[in-house]
């Protein structure tokens, strides 16, 4: 399994998450592209803070107060050079900031600080950063949030923010105030690391993982004696599920609700909303209701404390008037790693990813990555199943040597 690791521990800014996914080994073209959307391109940087080499990316934006359907609005401008995904995932880091102020304001009119353009860029490029290092699940250490008084556009506020308080409220993240003053986690890095938190793994003890990449995001600020950096690592778990060989296991919430008078285009586009939304997994199956009619029963598969916010969604996109919740369903896991095999086909060699499921020590399945494949031929103008039927021989002839 291909974890993303993240540890704030001297706090984190939307800049600082970014700076650390990208060095970490995201997708530079990619995560540049999304953010030029929004401002000119960002500079990125390598600096030293107290003795850590790390990545530092800086946005030149004017200050701008906007409301959320603008925000949004500027969000969706993007479309064309931001995925799908990580356009879904900015919205909802917008759609925490916005309830946040509403919480600590009342009805508010305007976003100060995180409407404007580099505080846009910086939550695309984060999101975007995320998509493309494409991990199974993350883990995010206790948010270091400083303390004493800071100052912003309504004046004088403790620390942490009301808004940063707000937004992690509504999380399950571990938080520390640390011993130094100032502000060391924004509303903005809070929105972001709760929206990751909604696709975060079990809070039990991590498997067994070797580390595959180290990535250090700069902040602004750089004191003598404490590295002003966000670490994120991408690791894979070893295959071992333990000394007893049990497979591990973790807990999830099951949603379902039944629907007659959906199409299947609706709930086709509903269950891809669920998945951006961090379900686990989203499914539809006919079924026979009341006095004979067909019908569909979907089902959602939630970690437990994103299942509200699931619920609501499958309401809203269903038009259901009840979904039933079966809570704390224990869900036995394989171990996950990924891989890359190489193929020739047509002349041209490709590394292609191959996700692979452990037992003891051993693979018992394995599957190419769909999209990789479905590009590659589509260059070559071959259909995608011989692509995917290739790889995955290749990958197995690899595992028997």
């Amino acid at each position: 399994m291909r974890l993303l690791i993240l540890d704030p521990f001297h706090g984190a800014a939307g800049d600082m998450i970014t700076a650390a996914l990208l060095d970490c080994g995201a997708d530079r073209e990619t995560v540049v592209r999304a953010m030029k959307a929004v401002v000119a391109e960002p500079a990125i940087s390598r600096v030293t803070r107290a003795g850590i080499q790390a990545l530092r990316i800086e946005t030149k934006a004017l200050p701008v107060h906007r409301t959320l359907s603008e925000v949004l609005g500027r969000l969706d401008g993007t479309a064309p050079h931001v995925p799908g995904p990580a356009l879904a995932m900015a919205r909802r880091v917008f759609e925490r900031l916005n309830a946040a102020e509403e919480e600590v304001h009342g009805a508010h009119v305007h976003f100060h600080e995180v409407g404007a353009d580099d505080a846009i860029a910086d939550i695309v490029g984060a999101c975007t950063a995320l998509h493309t290092l494409n991990v199974d699940g993350i883990r995010i250490l206790p948010v270091t949030l400083g303390h004493g008084t800071g100052n912003g556009s309504h004046g004088t506020f403790p620390i942490p923010a009301p808004a940063t308080a707000a937004i992690l409220r509504h999380t399950s993240l571990a938080t520390v105030s640390g011993i130094h003053t100032g502000e060391l986690c924004t509303p903005t890095g809070a929105a972001l690391l709760a929206e990751f938190a909604a696709h975060a793994i079990s809070n039990e003890a991590l498997p067994a993982y070797t580390i595959k990449a180290v990535g250090y995001g700069a902040g602004t600020r750089n004191p003598p004696h404490s590295p002003n950096v966000l670490r994120a690592m991408v690791v894979e778990t070893t295959g071992s599920a333990g000394a007893s060989g049990e497979l591990p296991q973790d807990i999830v919430d099951i949603l379902e609700t039944n629907v007659d008078d959906v199409s299947g285009e609706v709930i086709a586009h509903a269950i891809a909303r669920f998945m951006d939304a961090g379900a686990r997994d989203a499914s539809a199956t006919p079924v026979i209701m009341k006095k004979g009619r067909p019908g569909f029963l979907v089902r959602v598969i939630s970690l437990p404390e994103t299942s509200v916010q699931l619920a609501e969604l499958m309401a809203r996109e269903l038009g259901s008037l009840g979904i039933r919740c079966l809570p704390a369903v224990h869900r036995f896991i394989a171990d996950r790693t990924t891989e890359e095999v190489e193929i020739r086909l047509g002349g041209k060699r490709r590394k292609l990813p191959v996700k692979l499921g452990w037992m003891h020590g051993s693979v018992y399945t394995l599957k190419a990555e769909f999209e990789p494949a479905r590009a590659f031929a589509a260059e070559l103008d071959l259909p995608v199943r011989d692509v995917l039927r290739i790889v995955e021989e290749k990958a197995w002839e690899r595992l028997k040597k």
